[in-house]
């Protein structure tokens, strides 16, 4: 039985790194994947090798015993052999992406590493179904509070429960709702981007809220009530006498509700600008006039 270079499969250095090992599979992976390739033979061989090099080369125990017999690896049975065969059934790992069954690994890969004790009885090659990618688009307001909604995906009505405070850009996978799998492989799954738009007048930062709310020039000296919009309703606010331009407060847990955290939310960041009156009558112009004098003396 003839050596296999599994670093040459690779295309990678045997010096490579485990996350260069990964990333040169994963790459190569989708290249020759077989649902981008149907009824082509020389690619589905291909796929099988780069599983079979990335079976051995990430896994640590697998790898080491590769790089230390090479290509004279057929003493290596005389070398712990049942141990390392046990120890190797025992912590082996499926493949990132696919699982392999009778007749898919070289008799280079069964004889140094026991291949065969991660068949199927099934004798044929089961594939992951490939992932649904979808987008929705919902509103700020939409997203303040828990609800249902139904997608429709490949023609399928999915149901989901969309949970407070979902973030723009934040990425949710449903287990089990992508394509089918291939001989009996399990589906893949669905993967759904948020795009959310804020249509209201609060600015979101984290999980908290900030807006700018006006405040007449009689108030903000005299002081008095102001009733505000937040996110679930009405406050009333006390305005304290001499409140000056730019002022900031905050109304703590009225902000926006943290993710999947039920019952926590962040908090409101008010700031009041000062609305200067115009138009003044002359009575008004007079009024200011013996008001400016006043502070003058």
């Amino acid at each position: 039985m003839a050596f296999i270079d599994y670093y040459k499969i690779l295309g990678i250095e045997k010096n490579a790194t485990e996350n260069e090992i990964k990333k040169a599979y994963r790459k190569l992976a989708r290249k020759y994947h077989p649902d981008l390739n149907p009824n082509d033979k020389n690619t589905e061989k291909k796929f099988k090798e780069i599983n079979e090099a990335n079976e051995v080369l990430s896994h640590k125990e697998n790898r080491k015993k590769y790089d230390k017999y090479g290509k004279d690896w057929e003493h290596a049975e005389h070398f712990e052999k049942a141990e390392k065969q046990q120890q190797y059934q025992r912590n082996t790992q499926q493949s990132n992406y696919y699982n392999f069954s009778g007749g898919d690994y070289s008799d280079f890969f069964e004889s140094m590493f026991g291949g065969r004790a991660s068949r199927q009885k099934s004798g044929s090659v089961k594939f992951r179904g490939h992932d649904y990618n979808a987008e929705l688009n919902l509103n700020l307001d939409d997203v303040y509070k828990t609800h249902k909604r139904t997608l429709t995906v490949n023609s399928k009505n999915i149901r989901l429960t969309i949970p407070a405070g979902v973030k723009n850009g934040q990425i949710i996978k449903i287990k089990g709702h992508g394509g089918e799998g291939i001989n009996g492989g399990p589906k893949g799954d669905l993967i759904i981007k948020f795009s959310i738009n804020n249509n209201t007048k609060f600015k979101l930062d984290k999980n908290n809220l900030y807006t700018t709310v006006d405040l007449d020039l009689y108030k903000a000296l005299l002081g008095g009530d102001l009733t505000i919009d937040t996110f679930d309703g009405k406050v009333k606010l006390k305005i304290k006498p001499e409140t000056q331009n730019g002022t900031k407060i905050k109304l703590k847990g009225k902000g926006f509700p943290i993710y999947k955290k039920e019952g926590s939310f962040g908090d409101l960041y008010i700031t009041y600008q000062i609305v200067i009156p115009t138009k003044l009558t002359q009575k008004e112009k007079k009024l200011f006039t013996e008001l400016s004098k006043l502070r003058m003396l």
